[in-house]
């Protein structure tokens, strides 16, 4: 199988994609693309390589109907840098190979992330792990903003400190907070880089990693255009509904007047309808994915 070289990918290696305040992407090193996917999937019964029409088509057939080990075929190595709170979520992804900087060779620079006023919200009443969609107003913003640089510099002032009293360096990093910037090399494939994509750009995901994965699919947007639009059409852009919500949509069906009535709670049972099987908490999930949809 030749060397697949992207000119799109060889235009942006090395280059530093910024992210929040401090941090950055950057690819490193990439292996194959759109035309080592459709290459892995031919194989099977010996034909080579098509135009970059029928391939865009095998990968799309192949996204579709989730035939993915093509995919993992093909392999992204980022340079990353990010908060540790953002790592720790990060390393969650376990079929990635990482290397991180490390605090026990290293004395950490002084250099912690400090949200943005829009991005300082109180708790949500409705989601148990995340904040708010509303931010505090500006005043309270500035002093939330205040207090975190304060607790920055005492900390990282404690840990000079200790690293002056000759405290093993893996001893006086557990002085530093959450805050502080780390860097790591993370390498994966894209069938699980995909898979990562969609469970971080997910509105439920935490605002913070979001923002590296909007970047992160620009890059390997570059990388395999016709694979990454399959992924945006047939997952990202997709909703799953379960058995009975599928049987909800077609009771609401049946009766709607207009696209608009199936995605509102104003279609309801009546004494001779067959009534919804759903729980009032499914209901709502429902709801949440009739509304999505209508804003893709």
């Amino acid at each position: 199988m030749a060397h697949c070289i992207v000119p799109e990918a060889e235009a942006i290696l090395d280059k530093e994609f910024p992210v929040l305040d401090k941090g950055f992407v950057r690819l490193v090193d990439y292996l194959g693309g759109d035309q080592r996917i459709a290459q892995a999937a031919r194989v099977s019964y010996g034909e080579g390589t098509k135009s970059y029409r029928e391939d865009a088509a095998l990968i799309d057939y192949l996204w579709r109907h989730e035939h993915t080990s093509p995919f993992e075929q093909v392999v992204l190595t980022f340079h990353v840098k990010l908060p540790i709170f953002v790592a720790r979520q990060w390393i969650r992804h376990r079929t990635a190979r990482v290397n991180e900087i490390s605090g026990r060779y290293s004395i950490m620079r002084d250099e912690f992330f400090l949200p943005y006023e829009d991005a300082l919200a109180p708790q949500s009443e409705d989601n148990k792990q995340g904040r708010s969609d509303m931010p505090f107003d500006k005043q309270t913003a500035s002093r939330i903003q205040d207090i975190l640089k304060g607790g920055y510099l005492f900390s990282y002032e404690r840990y000079r400190e200790l690293i002056d009293m000759g405290l093993a360096r893996e001893v006086a990093r557990i002085a530093l907070p959450l805050s502080l910037y780390t860097e790591l090399y993370w390498q994966m494939d894209l069938h699980n880089l995909f898979r990562f994509l969609m469970l971080r750009l997910d509105s439920h995901a935490q605002r913070e990693i979001r923002e590296y994965a909007k970047v992160i699919l620009e890059i390997t947007r570059k990388v395999a255009p016709a694979a990454t639009a399959s992924f945006e059409r047939y997952t990202l852009e997709a909703v799953r509904f379960s058995g009975p919500e599928v049987r909800e949509l077609r009771r609401r069906l049946m009766k709607a007047e207009s696209l608009e009535d199936v995605a509102t709670k104003c279609v309801e049972s009546s004494k001779e309808d067959q009534p919804s099987e759903l729980s009032r908490k499914e209901l709502e999930r429902f709801e949440e994915k009739l509304k999505s949809g209508r804003q893709l």
